[in-house]
């Protein structure tokens, strides 16, 4: 028998089926590939990092607030909260405990470990908790206990837990692409992923007029004052040294005959002669904003449009013409003095101490005068133990006030308190209104709605401003801001910029946009030394070196950091001692007051060559760094060791301002002190009296003898 027909099963052999299913296979996988490169979405994680500093939280009921964000054009998948904390050492690890809610919704809860020191949790968050803006509440019991293992039920000192500022949230996401309207890829631009990595540009001209450099950063404090990063910034960069890669997200700022052949070749010349376009323009996955125009003054108009967050979000088109007509202000943020705490009432719950935050934002050129008030409205439980339960409010770290809770009252209590005279809080402070709610039965309830209190949405804070009046670097950049935007700024930089050039540029606007709640104020750049009547009206900004700025060469006897006579080095001066070679790479930036108006301040950041210019400015891009410093000069060297210094004597921009305000602030001991002399006054003239007529009488009895 032919063992071949006997090994041979029927129908298709074996070898072909299975060459058969291999090209299915692999068509398949094709087409899955093709699809999800046509989708382009992709998984990636980002990493938050919340911006409070290390806090301890005191008491036997403790609770802390985070706050996160998701962009839109996320599909999160999974969301981890890294908790890093420590509790009190004295802290039953059997009886203590920790629960995290977001956004009102409690999802997990536990007891520490019994291990000393820091400890870390990673926790997962429902995804389906998750909106835009998040709120991570940590509510938790710390409870000691002695060594027989009784309970302290009292608030002592040693109830505490500490949350690290090393705590993050951690998202897994699939990244949706941006469609190709101007709001979708405004969204991207500015998105906390794109810019911590690198992502996000501007760029202008490789060779920029003064137009294009104004456009350039009336664009970048636009985007400035909305970024959420603290520690990032969208750098300004010319068009040769874009580097552009694949994710990227490019916003192009330029006259027409400026752009490269491949962005001119999306506009016609001649439709741009009177107006300027806004538009999307994506090319292998990397994509591009193009804002240019033939007139420098609508380029210009057009770097407003973009600074303008609600116009930007607004613009469902791929396309925006911009005329010399077009309304680009942004809305006023100013909200006058009356601020109100909450916009709904707040409700807490739970015994014990309980807190509640509100920040209360001035304008950035205004800081608090005397005069300020908390007004309080308030409710609470009735089943409370009255004798032990109040209500505390701080300012900052300033307590303004208590008040005994009462039954008679708790349908509707007030509490109206003054800030002390003389305290400094600054234009951005925080209002705490604590609670401390006991109950007679506390040991024994199991309800934890109760006790409860709740702050109503009609409490507000009066709050008296000034001008801030400080030329140091504690008030910069409010000093050349006035009515929430950049004010009159003229900028005297070189002529040819380099790249340290435009990091410097980068660093200087990060801040004053940051700083700056509207974009109708006005930047002028100018390349040459300007008049005397723009020097004397304008808040002057000098950035260069003594070789590529001759305002610097003129401005040198003025300096606090001088040059040498050859302007290759500074030199030392009464502050700091300063060998030749390390004052070729240090840079300074230096507050002065204006040489051309004494009522208005000058900075100048300077170095003997371009590298050091920018070290200069790296300690004045963040907020985090500028607060280190409280003089009127910084010294930065190649090593990034950085030094604060102060020369002047009197501070005040505006010295007829200062004798004007210290009146002011001391009116009622002027008050006393005239009161004084005019009872000293009418004492001497009675004495003076008595002592002329006990003579005359004295001169009368002689004559009578």
């Amino acid at each position: 028998m032919n063992k071949y027909f006997i090994n041979r099963q029927s129908g298709i052999r074996q070898s072909v089926i299975n060459k058969f299913l291999m090209v299915v296979c692999f068509a398949l996988a094709i087409i899955f590939i093709s699809k999800t490169t046509t989708t382009n979405v992709y998984a990636d994680t980002y990493t938050q990092q919340f911006q409070d500093n290390t806090t301890t939280l005191s008491g036997r009921s403790v609770e802390s607030n985070m706050y996160l964000t998701k962009m839109d054009y996320w599909d999160v998948k999974k969301v981890t909260f890294n908790f890093n904390f420590q509790v009190s050492q004295l802290a039953s690890r059997d009886s203590s405990d920790i629960t995290v809610s977001l956004n009102g919704v409690k999802f997990y809860s536990f007891r520490p470990s019994k291990k000393m020191g820091v400890q870390t949790k990673a926790i997962n968050i429902p995804v389906k908790l998750l909106g835009k803006s998040n709120k991570l509440q940590i509510d938790g019991q710390v409870i000691s206990y002695d060594r027989s293992n009784n309970y302290q039920l009292a608030q002592t000192p040693a109830n505490w837990l500490t949350v690290e500022k090393s705590s993050n949230v951690n998202f897994d996401y699939d990244l949706k692409d941006a469609d190709v309207s101007i709001k979708s890829f405004y969204d991207h631009f500015l998105g906390q992923d794109t810019i911590s990595t690198a992502h996000s540009r501007i760029a202008t001209a490789n060779d920029p007029t003064a137009d294009e450099l104004t456009a350039s950063m009336i664009a970048l404090a636009g985007e400035s004052r909305v970024v959420t990063n603290v520690n990032d910034q969208i750098p300004v960069v010319k068009m040769d040294n874009m580097n552009v890669a694949v994710g990227d997200y490019i916003m192009i700022i330029s006259k027409y005959d400026h752009l490269a052949k491949k962005f001119k070749d999306q506009f016609d010349k001649n439709d741009l002669n009177d107006h300027g376009v806004i538009k999307t323009f994506y090319d292998n996955g990397k994509h591009y904003l193009i804002v240019t125009a033939n007139s420098g003054s609508i380029l210009k108009r057009a770097a407003r449009f973009i600074a303008n967050a609600e116009l930007m979000k607004e613009t469902a088109t791929d396309t925006e013409k911009i005329t010399d007509k077009t309304a680009t202000s942004s809305a006023s943020l100013h909200s006058g003095d009356v601020k109100t705490l909450t916009s709904t009432t707040d409700k807490i719950t739970g015994v014990g101490h309980r807190e509640n935050n509100y920040l209360i934002s001035l304008p950035n050129d205004r800081t608090n005068a005397d005069g300020s008030e908390v007004h309080l409205k308030f409710r609470y439980s009735k089943n409370l133990n009255f004798k032990r339960s109040l209500v505390t409010v701080k300012v900052n770290d300033t307590i303004l006030g208590s008040k005994k809770l009462s039954s008679v009252r708790a349908n509707g209590d007030t509490l109206n308190l003054k800030v002390p005279r003389g305290l400094n809080l600054g234009n951005s402070f925080t209002v705490n209104v604590a609670f401390d709610l006991e109950m007679k039965d506390q040991k024994t309830s199991d309800n934890s709605q109760t006790p409860w209190a709740e702050i109503d949405k009609n409490s507000k804070m009066f709050v008296q401003s000034k001008r801030s009046n400080d030329l140091l670097f504690t008030n910069y950049p409010t000093i050349f801001i006035n009515n929430e935007t950049y004010d009159n700024i003229a900028v005297v930089a070189p002529r040819n910029l380099s790249n340290d050039d435009f990091k410097t540029l980068t660093n200087v606007f990060n801040l004053i946009g940051n700083f700056s709640k509207s974009n109708t104020g006005n930047i002028q750049f100018y390349s040459k030394i300007p008049s005397k009547n723009v020097l004397k009206n304008k808040n002057v900004i000098v950035i260069g070196t003594p070789k590529n700025n001759s305002m610097i060469k003129k401005l040198n006897p003025k300096l606090y950091f001088k040059y040498s006579k050859n302007f290759n080095r500074i030199v030392s001066n009464e502050k700091l001692s300063i060998e030749q070679n390390y004052g070729k790479t240090i840079g300074t930036a230096q507050l002065l007051r204006s040489p051309y108006n004494d009522k208005r301040g000058m900075m100048v950041i300077t170095g003997a060559n371009d590298n050091a210019v920018y070290l200069a400015s790296t300690q004045i891009n963040f907020q985090s760094n500028i607060q280190q410093y409280s003089g009127d000069g910084i010294v930065v060297d190649a090593n990034n060791t950085h030094h604060g210094y102060r020369f002047k004597k009197n501070k005040a921009i505006d010295e007829s301002l200062t004798t004007k305000q210290l009146i002011s602030n001391n009116t009622q001991l002027i008050i006393y002190l005239i009161i004084a002399l005019v009872i000293i006054l009418m004492i001497g003239i009675a004495v003076f009296l008595v002592m002329r007529k006990q003579g005359l009488m004295n001169g009368g009895n002689k004559n009578g003898n």
